[in-house]
């Protein structure tokens, strides 16, 4: 799929400090240029005898120029102050033909370049362009008219009088229409910039947003599965220390081998927490699936519970089918949290009963106990995690007590298309 445009900004951006720099330093240049540009033509001679006096043409230079220095900030009144101080100066003849181009041709293409409204640009360059060409069509007039033998001939139906006057007219279409198309194709050009620079700001910004998710996520799962792993060991130690402390003095084999039990739940929390941390440091194991057991390991854990005073029950229903390996985790980790919040809040008494259905779409777990469920009163980490376990998974976690009494957590997954039964 292509990635999309951005769409553009409504406004360009506004100049810079080094812009507006560059236009004082721009119009004093052109200040310059004008008044030996003006001297030169006086000196010259351009217009012969009418020619207007030098300090005419000096205060000429300094309208023409001086309004440059601001032509960003105000481009269309520049460009009307600009347009106007060249036609007259034509008109009454100050010896000054060349920086005045330049300068018009500056002010047309910054009302192009710089101007938002687009219909009020139009409307300023159209005008100026349409009295151009009336003021030149008056002096070609005058010209045409004038009762004299000077200049070019005027002999003849392509005369050379007529030839240079259609050079004035095309040289100053080309003009015009240059310094229009160039200030419309910068002001697009100035959009188009902008819109990718906010784009690659946005993305930065969705960048920055998608690692910071990343990092949390992380954590999420670096909580869950320490919190998954230390409350059933930690929780099965307790039980057997406990136990222990009882028959310690009249039955101390009893204790003794409550004490192998906190033993071996020790050694098993250490290596599954060594597991994870190896997990969590390899460059390539960020799968939570890596770190940790499978269904295969249900019937060992029901074992466990049932060594730790849960008398527990299996029934697993329908023929096994290959899961993903996340699926596989996540449900067998919600089978043990299930377990150690039946053995911590159940009670004495309490029994609990593990069914795994493979239906045709779906898996479903459905952990039980016969103990008291009053505990969901103040639900904690565990019950976040079983969630959580069950949204990453796709499914869907149903807990709460039972109406016969006792505890149900019962989570149902989709089984993805294709799945094989295992041999």
């Amino acid at each position: 799929m292509s990635e999309s445009i951005p769409a553009l900004p409504h406004r360009r951006p506004r100049p810079t400090a080094r812009e507006l720099r560059s236009d004082a330093v721009l119009a004093g240049a052109l200040l310059l240029g004008a008044i030996l540009s003006a001297a030169l033509g006086s000196v010259a001679g351009v217009y012969g005898e009418d020619t207007a006096d030098l300090t005419w043409a000096l205060l000429y230079a300094v309208a023409l120029t001086a309004p440059l220095a601001v032509r960003r900030r105000f481009p269309e009144v520049v460009a009307v102050l600009v347009a106007l101080a060249y036609f007259v100066a034509v008109s009454f003849h100050i010896p000054e033909i060349y920086v005045g181009n330049i300068a018009l041709f500056i002010a047309m293409y910054t009302v192009g370049a710089w101007v938002d409204d687009r219909r009020r640009a139009t409307i300023v360059r159209v005008l100026i362009i349409i009295g151009m060409f009336l003021w030149l069509l008056i002096t070609t007039f005058q010209s045409a008219t004038a009762p004299t033998d000077e200049g070019f001939s005027r002999v003849g139906v392509f005369s050379p009088f007529l030839a240079f006057m259609l050079i004035q007219f095309l040289v100053n279409a080309a003009f015009f229409g240059g310094a229009y198309y160039m200030g419309d194709r910068a002001y697009a050009s100035a959009m188009q910039r902008a819109a990718l620079e906010e784009r690659t700001a946005e993305l930065e910004r969705e960048r920055e947003r998608t690692a910071a998710q990343a990092v949390a996520l992380d954590r999420v799962r670096i909580a869950r599965e320490l919190h998954d792993v230390v409350a059933h060991h930690v929780s099965a130690m307790g039980v057997q220390a406990g136990a222990a402390r009882a028959v310690l003095e009249r039955d101390p084999e009893a204790a003794r081998t409550a004490l192998f039990g906190i033993e071996s739940s020790a050694r098993s929390a250490l290596a599954e927490l060594r597991q994870l941390l190896e997990t969590l440091r390899t460059p390539f194991g960020t799968d939570p699936s890596e770190s940790t057991v499978s269904l295969a390991a249900l019937p060992e854990l029901v074992e466990h519970a049932r060594e730790n005073g849960l008398p527990t029950s299996l029934t697993i229903v329908g023929d096994p089918i290959e899961l993903p390996a996340l699926v596989q985790v996540n449900t067998y980790r919600i089978a043990q949290e299930a377990l150690t919040n039946a053995r911590r809040h159940g009670g004495p008494d309490a029994a609990a009963d593990v069914r795994l259905r493979y239906g045709p779409n779906d898996l479903e777990l459905e952990v039980t106990n016969s103990g008291r469920g009053a505990w969901l009163d103040r639900p904690g980490l565990g019950i976040v995690g079983m969630r959580e376990r069950a949204a990453a998974s796709g499914g869907a976690l149903e807990v709460g007590p039972r109406a016969r009494g006792g505890f149900l957590v019962r989570v149902r997954i989709p089984i993805p298309a294709g799945a094989e039964v295992l041999a």
